[in-house]
């Protein structure tokens, strides 16, 4: 009799555990729990040398760690941060930035990172602070026909493309918005922008890497005009002057529009700074970025650290 009751009991306590599991399996997750309660500019840079090179003023440093990434709070040019490294690429950049937002209070994103120069008219080491960033490789690989390319008749072709790759926009949902809408361009916060324009009237950039090592023009800071976004590394002259010609880019990269495409859906104010370390594939010779990335970064982080020190 004893040896039957401990084996119903056996048998509940088997299904106990069963069913525990099965609601840890098919129970929601709780909403993400905030790190740290403090408003915060958000300042992303995508990898090591912008990272390292903001880290040297922060004070008040505290330190967390999101899925592996670590997030750093304190204080930067007398503002409240928090800062990360976005990791290279759209959706790093996209995942990053959304567990920041989750975990954090987060004010404003702003981005600090390096670029490649699409207009004619910039040069390496130049900092631009666009005034919309677009996906650029949102696209449709179109059908070759004998008339050309020729892109399925459900979609409308919005931009020229580039052989067989057209450019499209995307569509998403906006906090505080039940209807799904499609942008391709992503605006910055106009008084962001504002403050940039007054950043770009002071400030000089730093224009040697070393002692016989400087660029041939000093570097300048321009506001406004467009950037583009995606998941290539471009060094083509022919595909540059495509991007310049279709969409008016000053400047691509490979994470500004991910990065203000979750900015937008939040509702949270964006703003990008990009200086050139290269040319995208418009210079002679060989890509220059390894040259200068070291000055196009030390330049990045000085204008975003002039940034926060003009933010009311």
């Amino acid at each position: 009799m004893k040896a039957r009751g401990f084996s119903i009991l056996l048998s509940a306590i088997r299904f106990l555990c069963v069913t525990l599991g099965l609601l840890a399996i098919f129970t929601p997750a709780q909403a993400a729990e905030l790190l740290d309660g403090k408003s915060r500019i958000a300042i992303v840079s995508a990898f090591a040398p912008e990272w390292v090179s903001l880290q040297d003023e922060l004070t008040e440093r505290q330190e967390y760690e999101i899925n592996g990434n670590t997030y750093l709070t304190g204080k930067l040019a007398g503002r409240d941060v928090v800062m990360y490294l976005s990791g290279v690429s759209m959706v790093n950049a996209a995942m990053t930035t959304q567990s920041a937002l989750d975990r954090f209070v987060v004010t404003a994103v702003i981005f600090s990172g390096i670029a490649g120069g699409v207009d004619p008219a910039l040069h390496i080491g130049d900092v631009v602070i666009a005034g919309q960033w677009g996906q650029y490789l949102e696209a449709i690989f179109a059908r070759e026909t004998e008339d050309g390319f020729t892109i399925p008749p459900f979609f409308k072709q919005e931009f020229p493309g580039f052989g067989m790759i057209v450019p499209k926009s995307v569509t998403l949902h906006r906090k505080g918005s039940g209807e799904e809408e499609a942008r391709f361009w992503f605006p910055v916060d106009e008084d962001l922008l504002e403050i940039a324009g007054t950043v770009a009237s002071k400030l000089e950039l730093e224009d040697c890497v070393e002692a016989n090592k400087c660029l041939s023009k000093r570097p300048r800071i321009v506001v406004g005009g467009n950037g583009v976004s995606g998941p290539v590394f471009v060094d083509n002259a022919a595909f540059r002057e495509y991007v310049m010609k279709t969409f008016q880019a000053r400047v691509l990269d490979m994470e500004s529009a991910a990065v203000a495409h979750v900015a937008y859906s939040n509702g949270v104010p964006f703003l990008a700074v990009r200086s050139l370390s290269d040319l995208a594939g418009g210079g002679e010779g060989t890509n220059e970025m390894s040259t200068f990335m070291a000055l196009a970064a030390t330049n990045s982080a000085a204008v975003v650290k002039a940034l926060l020190a003009e933010i009311p």
